[in-house]
């Protein structure tokens, strides 16, 4: 079962498709649909690929394939234009075509320690990633502060790329939100009931806490870096 706006958007997709062979932007859903941000788009996508409705094609800009449609299908789309007779005459399957931007806005929350714990900034900024980078799930990025883990490969000024999730297996790395207050990015270790939060450099000691004093926030899914 679909919510409305997945079904509404599946169906916007569709139309687009047969009206042009490229599906519409983000922009364009955005506003088909009256969301506020191009990051709900984005879980809505997510959602529907998820759900067996849609996939993204890989390596190719704005590229979606509706696979199949709900049951209870609604021949109207959001917003969309009537269709004319001859329109209608001359309307093809969808094509892949080579669309203009493969870029994903997803939520930028300020920046996250890679040192020693500093406060996660909840934002309304948004960072465009390269829809290849990203998986399935809902996803935000944080801007990587300190040195902590460039044994890893994460570096000072680093975009990390988060999996928002609760849970995560030992060995990975993730966002962990300490007593509530303070986000650091390390390896995830439980060690005799406790949580140990281990950096990747020597230079830095692992950090304990106790079960109930680290949160799970997400687990890395990539990294953007900018070189000046």
């Amino acid at each position: 079962m679909l919510t409305r706006k997945q079904h509404e958007l599946l169906r916007f997709i569709q139309v687009r498709l047969e009206e042009s062979g490229i599906s519409p932007s983000f922009e364009e859903m955005k506003e088909a649909l009256d969301l506020k941000s191009k990051s709900g788009v984005h879980r809505l996508i997510s959602a529907l690929e998820e759900r067996g409705f849609i996939r993204r094609l890989p390596n190719r800009a704005r590229a979606l394939e509706v696979l199949r449609q709900p049951e209870d299908a609604n021949p109207k789309p959001a917003k969309a234009a009537p269709a004319t007779p001859a329109r209608e005459a001359t309307t093809r399957a969808p094509a892949v075509g080579v669309p203009a931007n493969d870029v994903i806005e997803i939520p930028l929350h300020g920046r996250i320690a890679a040192g020693v714990p500093i406060e996660a900034l909840e934002g309304q900024s948004s960072l465009p990633v390269p829809a290849a980078l990203l998986g399935s799930g809902d996803h935000y990025a944080l801007e990587v502060s300190g040195d902590s883990m460039v044994e890893a490969g994460i570096l000072d000024g680093d975009f990390a790329l988060v999996k928002r999730t609760n849970t995560a297996r030992d060995g990975e790395i993730i966002v962990a939100l300490i007593r509530g207050e303070e986000a650091t990015l390390k390896y995830l270790r439980r060690e005799g009931g406790m949580i140990r939060l281990d950096p990747a450099n020597g230079a830095y000691e692992p950090q304990i806490y106790g079960p109930d004093e680290v949160e799970v926030q997400g687990k890395l899914a990539g990294l953007l870096r900018r070189y000046h």
